[in-house]
């Protein structure tokens, strides 16, 4: 169970690697707040896919995986309070100038293949952290399903500027991400865990 995890873990980091890397840069290129938003996100996800792999080959060690449980869910916690201020500060300002993000063909091909690829990994990844009982592995996956959501979120609003050019659809989609976002970051800073499945911290 254990190798099972650290091989999701290694899938998670490089596809989140690759997925902050280009949704940034599209993002940027494009001056979409989702895009970006969801690029740090991702970001967010490798820092929460590292430390769930430290957490897997610190499993022998009860003081060392106690200590990696509480500090994981505090730090990637802060992370997505920070984001959460980002999107809105950035989405409000775009929405208050209105400034038209350009339309991504990219960042509509990353989104929808991490609509896939997101839910997949979530899933197997869950049944890892029942199996081992770990609540910075439930909170690895339950992070992973967020990231789910929030590209099918992101990719309505990249989607409908480009399909439709309802500019403000970007920014609106990006603060839409916000109560999922505020959830994930004040859990995490209490140091609660979204395990739904029993799994123990």
């Amino acid at each position: 169970m254990v190798s099972r995890g650290i091989r999701l873990n290694y899938l998670t980091i490089g596809y989140n690697t690759v997925e902050a890397i280009v949704s940034l840069a599209a993002g940027i290129v494009a001056g979409s707040v989702a895009l970006v938003g969801f690029g740090v996100d991702s970001a967010i996800e490798v820092t929460s896919a590292g430390a769930a792999q430290f957490r897997l080959r610190a499993d022998s060690d009860p003081v060392l995986r106690e200590r990696s449980e509480h500090w994981t869910h505090r730090l990637v916690g802060a992370s997505f309070l920070l984001l959460a201020a980002y999107v809105l500060m950035d989405a409000g300002r775009s929405l208050l100038l209105r400034d038209p993000p350009e339309s991504s063909k990219v960042g509509i091909a990353l989104l929808a293949l991490s609509v896939v690829v997101m839910p997949l990994l979530a899933r197997a990844k869950r049944k890892v952290a029942v199996g081992l009982g770990s609540g910075t592995l439930a909170a690895d996956a339950a992070q992973t399903s967020l990231c789910a959501y929030l590209s099918v979120i992101a990719l309505a609003g990249v989607g409908l500027n480009a399909l439709l050019g309802w500019w403000w659809a970007d920014p609106v989609a990006a603060i839409a991400m916000l109560p999922i976002i505020v959830k994930e970051g004040v859990d995490g800073v209490r140091g609660h865990s979204s395990c739904a499945d029993g799994c123990k911290s």
